[in-house]
Formats: C-alpha cells, structure tokens, sequence
C-alpha cells in the first residue's frame, strides 16, 4: 500500500505486528450472555427490532452445535472473548486529522490514507469495533453512491433498505457462527450504487483489530442496482498475542440485473487469530459477481464465499490463493449455486503450503434442475514447499440436470530445482529464487489487484518465504 513496502528488504512481519497500548474507552465484560447482548445494544443505540434479533441471534446460538467439517478450533473459548471494544474516540470521523493520533498511527502505518489520496473513492476504517473514519470523494457522493458505516444506515434514510437485506442471504441459522455475529455484529460498511452507475475507482474498507482476546464482527452490506459496476476492497490486520482473537464478521452483496461488483480481500490477520467469516452474493439476471481473494494470516480460517446466482445468464468468478505456514490451518474454497439457466461459474485457486502449514481447499457447485444450459468449471492448483505441510482438495459436485457442462481439474506439485538452479545461475539468492516462483504461482491473484494491492500481496508472500529452504 505504502511506498515503503514496495522492496522486501524493508519489509519483515512486525510491519504487521505492531500495536499500541490498549487505550479503549468501555469495552463488556467477556462472554456471551443477554445483558451483554442489551449492551452493546445500548451502545449502539439499537432501534427496537435490532435489539430482538440480536437476542434472537444470541438464542439461536445457544442452541446450536459447534461446526464440525473443518479444522478443530477447540482453542476458542467464547467465554475469554470480548465481544464489544469501542476504541479511544467518541464518534466516526470524515476528517482524517480529527481521528486520535494512536489510531491515526495505526492507519497511517500500514498505508490507509496515502492509498486513499491516490487511488481510491473512498475509505471506512476500523479499529476494534467501532468505525474511526469514513470518507467518500464528492464525485462520486455526486452520483448518487452512498458509502457509509452501516449503523449511520440503519438510523437514516436507508434504514428501510437495510432491515429488508440485513443477514437475508446469511440467515442466523445458517450456522452457529453466523448466529454469533447476528448477536453481536458491530461497526462494517453500507454501499449502495444506484442503477446504471459506474463507480470507476474502487471503494474500500480496512479493519484493523488491535485488543487483545477481542473479536471483530463487522457487517459489511452492498447493493449493487441495476447495470451498476462497483470494486470494493477489503482489508484486514491484527498484531500477534499469546491470547485466541476471533473475527466472525459477515459480507452480504446484492448483485442487480444487469450489474456487476468485484470484491477483492487482502487478509493478513496475526496467527492467534480464528478467522470465521461468512461472505455470500446474490446475482440477478445478466448480472456478474467477482471474487478476488488472498488469505495468509489467521491460525484457523474457516471461509468459504459463497454465489447464489438466481438469474438467467448470471456469472460468478473466483480466484483466490491461500498461504499457509507454520502454525496455519487454513481451510478455505467457495460455493456456487446455479439456479436460473445459462448460469456460469468459473473457479481458479492456488493454495501454498510451508513449514507444516495445512491448507485445505473446499469446493461446492449446486446445478439445480432449472439452471439448464449452465456452466461451472473448478481449478485447484497446490504447492508444497517441504515434506511435513499438507495440502488437501476437497470438491463437491450436485448436479441436479443433464443439460450442463461441469468441469473440475486439482494439481499438488513441489517447486521444481531445476527452475531454482536456473534463477540461482541468474544472480538470484536460493531464497529469492524460491520466492519468485511462489509469487509467479500466485499470479492469477496478483494480476486481478490494483497494482498497490498486487504489491501487497506479494510482499506478503515473501515475508513468508523468509526462512523456507531446508
């Protein structure tokens, strides 16, 4: 994101591990009981109907069972985490200067507003659970694009909007995760892009989690109507404690006819994080849904987008790449559901093992009887960098008509030494060499990023070669 960033001799983990002295104005008590669901509630000032499905959520929670078709995360206890951090300032600001300087810091170091002054249409940016900064550019506030933190939304004129989308596509029951964040969710993103509008620079959003044993349950909303185009970019860090951190946060995007939205994600969270996030798409006829998504931090992720495509003639893309080192399980992959004919789909992953890291790719494609004359095709690629990380490939096919054409190919190879003797022969290092072809593995990512982003990405990637010959 910085210009600092952009030579990996400058760069090493602490860029990401930094954190500042615990300065929160209130925060609850840990746990998870329905005093402390009525206040966060009441911090929020909540209107009657968030209040009930808050405790609705919480009730659902109760109820249901941890998930067990992904890695163990019996290092989790709900009763060690806070649910709620409101950080050292009293309000959201539009004003970067009015932000308090050790958050500003925060921000500033990891690039947020030089990314924001050169190349994008606006920034949220979150710190703990609580929205800090939200700006968008008047050219674009100008056609009628609204961004903005989505409890503004929810006491505004949008408030209608949002009880009609709000955890629609991820019901509370979905899973108990989901339940969760429907009990507890704090701070995330409105954007609504008014039909035939095209935001021509990309909007994003950064969180930030810096309490220690505290979860981030930010709720992320868009609309996209009819012929609209939107990129949002989304980003996410965390400095390492000895203590588990969790984010369980939930993305639901509304693709309109016609209409098509890029959602490009950047995660670097510390590795005593349990990152449980939900993300699902609703795609209406002609309308296209773009996943861009690079996943290299956590200690157990969950996550797996999903695209429910409702419409004629709807499109889903997702390429992804997945790093998992030493430490990592990280269990990752999409779902895609055809329901409409002429549907298609196209999935293209990467995922990198290293140091005993387990990286598990999870696929599911759904063909109901009506999607006739669709179209999926999945690619999964893994590489293994030593012989004690694993990578596993674990797809799902439901195809409910003849009168489609499903496709699905996986690869697991080692990196070739006689591509690194030959980079070696060129000048390059072992190390280097090694990295460079990590990086040309995960090309298909980088080359869908905004170039800062695609910097970023593989900086990060070489962050983590350091140290993996042997």
């Amino acid at each position: 994101m910085s210009g600092e960033k952009t030579h990996i001799e400058d760069v090493n983990r602490a860029f990401y591990d930094f954190r500042y002295e615990d300065k929160d104005n209130y925060k609850v008590r840990s746990g998870l009981t329905p005093e402390i669901i009525r206040q966060i509630s009441a911090e929020k000032g909540d209107p009657e109907w968030m209040l009930e499905f808050r405790l609705k959520s919480l009730d659902i929670y109760n109820r249901m069972e941890m998930p067990i078709w992904g890695p163990p995360i019996d290092g989790l206890d709900m009763d060690h985490i806070v649910t709620y951090v409101r950080p050292n300032t009293e309000r959201m600001h539009a004003n970067w200067d009015e932000v308090p300087e050790d958050i500003k810091n925060t921000f500033e170091r990891l690039g947020i507003p030089k990314s924001e002054r050169e190349s994008l249409a606006g920034v949220g940016a979150q710190y703990d659970s609580e929205l800090v900064y939200h700006n968008v550019k008047q050219e674009v506030a100008e056609q009628g694009v609204i961004y903005t933190d989505l409890e503004s939304a929810l006491h505004g004129d949008y408030a209608d909007m949002i009880r009609d989308h709000f955890m629609h596509l991820v019901p509370p029951t979905d899973h108990k995760f989901a339940a969760l964040h429907g009990a507890v969710w704090s701070g995330g993103s409105f954007v609504y892009v008014p039909p035939g509008v095209s935001v021509e620079i990309p909007l994003q959003s950064y969180f930030r989690l810096n309490a220690p044993g505290a979860g981030q349950f930010e709720h992320t909303l868009i609309i996209v109507d009819e012929g609209a185009n939107l990129h949002f970019i989304e980003g996410c860090s965390a400095p390492k404690y000895n203590v588990a951190n969790l984010h369980a946060g939930c993305v639901e995007l509304f693709v309109g006819r016609n209409a098509k939205l890029r959602y490009s994600t950047i995660e670097n969270w510390s590795k005593n994080m349990y990152n449980l996030n939900t993300k699902r798409a609703r795609v209406e006829e002609g309308g296209k849904v773009e996943w861009v998504s690079g996943s290299f931090g956590s200690h157990v992720s969950y996550l797996y987008p999903m695209s429910i495509l409702n419409g004629a003639n709807a499109r889903c893309e997702f390429t992804g790449v997945t790093f998992a080192g030493a430490g990592q399980n990280l269990d990752t992959g999409c779902k895609i559901v055809h329901n409409a004919p002429a549907t298609t789909s196209y999935v293209n992953t990467r995922s990198i093992s290293k140091d005993g890291g387990i990286s598990t790719f999870r696929s599911a494609v759904v063909v109901n009887p009506k999607a006739v004359d669709s179209k999926s095709s999945v690619s999964c690629q893994s590489l293994m960098l030593d012989d004690i990380s694993r990578s596993d490939t674990i797809p799902a096919m439901d195809i409910r008509t003849s009168k489609a054409d499903i496709g699905h190919e996986a690869k697991i190879g080692r990196i070739s030494n006689e591509a690194v003797y030959y980079l070696m022969s060129r000048g390059l290092t072992e190390e280097d060499a090694r990295a460079m072809i990590v990086s040309g593995f995960a090309e298909n990512v980088s080359k869908e990023l905004p170039l800062e982003y695609a910097v970023e990405m593989n900086n990060l990637i070489r962050i983590e070669m350091k140290g993996a010959i042997g």
